[in-house]
This record gives structure tokens, C-alpha cells and sequence, in this order.
């Protein structure tokens, strides 16, 4: 684990590491522990060096006995209590082995996303059916329209739980039957993906309803659902996942959090997410081109036996600025664009234009 820390002096960032390797295994004072703990347990400073004006790097290492298999003691283990200390920003870890085999990552992936699409080369057109307070009726025939344009998925807008004016479970039936309309239609393969909330207490009911539907997969928002919650459901391996990064920007404090390569193209991916949506360069949300490209390499590198992810840059993308971000990211990447399809009225000639031009900017 490498972690970034601000101190003003090298003996402050001392005690800062050695705080942080006690905080996130023992989390109890110095000497009220056995030496066997200590050396089995208890993290090791493995290098700690000057990275700037006070910025400090820490390499530390941790036994993987002490995860025991599970994903909530992985992510406590990582940044749990220690990210409630000042400084402290991790930005990458080595992933062993024996942490891997017990995570699902990606049920399909980019291979398995362009097979269900039967789009074997070029970029993936996904689109959001929105906003908030339309009808049942109306967010269907904007499904029914995305489809007919040959959008490569659609997804419920994350704010789409289970709102009076769209039920969850008449919404899902509905604009699943307007997409499989349009699909018998023009012969395409559109996948419909409805946000899935993450109440319990209906989750099992929601979740057979969808396959009943045959619905392909879904979209969770993981900081929302629950990172073991996602994990499970990934492990059923019949269901598309879309993460989608709402709540995530408490992690993106300049000298505190956690990179977004780490959690989006990593933690994210290890849960069992086939795509990512992160915020885009020149979108509403400020990242800058150097972040995103972090997230999409990430996503798409080897990290153990994990599928590579879809990444889909969002948050405001343009039609217009299609084609450079292509250049940017590649063809193994999947644009997310909605508010910017709704502008133009006509969703389906946007959809089918859009769609066009993806194909003629890679070529």
C-alpha cells in the first residue's frame, strides 16, 4: 500500500506512519499488544521518503491473513479508520494474490460487454433516460427512441430509484418491453440497464423481477449500495454491472482520500463492475485530463485474473467533443452521453448521428 502524507517535519511524518500502521490493524496503544502481534499483525513502514514541500511518501505492507477473505475488512484495512486522520491520501496498491482469488471482478468486462452488443471494435454508445419526474410512459418512449437510434445500452439516471411517479417495478417492465420493441424493430442488440436501489428489504424481490424481464444487467452506485452488497451481486455472474461514482467525491481532496485510479479503476473493478462511469475532462465536474486517463488505464491494465472494465467517461460530455475524446481514451471505451442528446429534441436521429460518428472516428 503507498499512501501520501503531509507533515511538516520527518519526524512528524514518522509518527504519522507508524499512527497509520497501528490505526489500521491493532487500533490500540503501543505496548498493549504481544511482540508476536506486532510482527504478525501490525503493518510494516517499508519505505518512507520526502516527496516535496511537506508531502511524504509511505510504502507499507500488511499480512493478507488479517483481510480473512472479506471485502469490508479489505477496504478497512486500506483506508478505514486512518481515513479519518488529516493527510493521509492512498494512491496505489499492490494487489497479492491470496486478495484477488476472493474478489469476482467483472462477470463480463469489455469482451463480454462487446459480445452481448455484438459490437466487436468500436466504441460503446451508452445513453440515460431522464430525469426525475417524468411518467412510466414518457421514460419509456425515450427508451423506445435511444433503442431505435442504436444506442449499445441505456441506463436509468442514478436519481431513478422507486418514485411515485415511476414506480421501480412498472418503470423496469416498461422500458425494458419498449427496448425489446424497438430491438425486434431494427434487429440491434440494446441492452436496458435500470438503476437497482440498494433496500434490502426488496432487493431479492427486485432482482428476480428484472431477470424475469430479461433485463441484462444493471447500474449500482457502489458508495450508495454498499461495496459488499455490489461484491455479492457481481458474484452471481448473470448480471451486467455499471458502477457509478455519486458520493465519491468526498475521496478527492487534494493531500487526502483515495486516488481515483485506486477506487474507480481498481476497487471498483475488483467488485465485480463490467463498466465505470467517472467524470470526464471538460465536463461539469473539473477533472483534469491527467485523472481521467489515470481511471481509464486503470481500468483496462492487468490487475491478477480481473476482465478489463469498461471505462465511460461522463458528466456533461458533449456530442461535439466525441471524436478528441476517442483520440484521448481509445476504442475500448464506452461515451456516456445523455443531457447532450436531450438538447437536440429528436433522440432518435441524435442517437442514430451519434452512433454514426463513433464508428468513423476510430476508424
Amino acid at each position: 500500500m503507498t499512501y501520501e502524507l503531509v507533515a511538516s517535519s520527518a519526524g512528524d511524518a514518522e509518527r504519522l506512519a507508524r499512527d497509520l500502521t497501528i490505526e489500521q490493524t491493532v487500533e490500540i496503544p503501543e505496548g498493549c499488544y504481544s511482540r508476536a502481534i506486532e510482527e504478525s499483525v501490525v503493518s510494516r513502514v517499508e519505505q518512507l521518503s520526502p516527496q516535496g514541500e511537506n508531502l511524504w511518501q509511505l510504502t507499507a505492507s500488511v499480512a493478507p491473513e488479517i483481510v480473512g477473505g472479506q471485502l469490508g475488512q479489505l477496504l478497512n484495512v486500506l483506508f478505514g479508520n486512518v481515513s479519518l486522520f488529516k493527510g493521509v491520501r492512498l494512491t496505489a496498491v499492490d494487489w497479492p494474490d491470496e486478495i484477488l482469488v476472493d474478489l469476482p471482478g467483472p462477470a463480463f468486462g469489455i469482451p463480454g460487454l462487446r459480445k452481448l452488443c455484438q459490437v466487436p471494435h468500436r466504441p460503446l454508445l451508452c445513453t440515460a433516460v431522464k430525469p426525475v419526474g417524468k411518467t412510466v410512459a414518457e421514460l419509456a418512449a425515450d427508451c423506445r427512441d435511444f433503442a431505435l437510434g442504436g444506442a449499445d445500452l441505456i441506463k436509468d439516471d442514478h436519481s431513478l430509484a422507486d418514485q411515485t411517479t415511476a414506480p421501480f417495478a412498472e418503470r423496469v417492465a416498461r422500458c425494458q418491453e419498449a427496448v425489446d420493441e424497438a430491438n425486434i424493430r431494427t434487429g440491434g442488440n440494446t441492452l436496458y440497464l435500470p438503476n437497482l436501489p440498494g433496500d434490502p428489504a426488496r432487493l431479492v424481490e427486485r432482482l428476480a423481477w428484472l431477470r424475469q424481464l430479461g433485463c441484462a444487467g444493471v447500474m449500482v452506485s457502489p458508495l450508495l449500495f454498499g461495496f459488499e452488497a455490489t461484491c455479492h451481486l457481481a458474484r452471481s455472474r448473470d448480471l451486467v454491472i455499471l458502477g457509478h461514482p455519486t458520493f465519491s467525491g468526498a475521496f478527492f481532496d487534494a493531500d487526502h482520500g483515495i486516488a481515483r485510479a485506486v477506487l474507480f479503476g481498481q476497487i471498483y473493478r475488483l467488485i465485480g463492475c463490467d463498466g465505470v462511469i467517472y467524470v470526464n475532462v471538460g465536463g461539469r465536474f473539473g477533472w483534469t485530463l491527467e485523472q481521467c486517463q489515470s481511471v481509464n488505464t486503470a481500468l483496462r491494465a492487468p490487475l491478477g485474473g480481473a476482465r478489463p472494465a469498461f471505462p465511460i467517461p461522463a458528466g456533461g460530455v458533449q456530442v461535439d467533443d466525441v471524436e478528441r475524446h476517442l483520440e484521448r481514451y481509445g476504442a475500448d471505451t464506452m461515451i456516456l452521453i445523455g443531457g447532450s442528446l436531450y438538447q437536440q429534441g429528436d433522440l432518435e436521429a441524435a442517437t442514430a448521428a451519434l452512433r454514426e460518428s463513433l464508428a468513423v472516428a476510430v476508424g
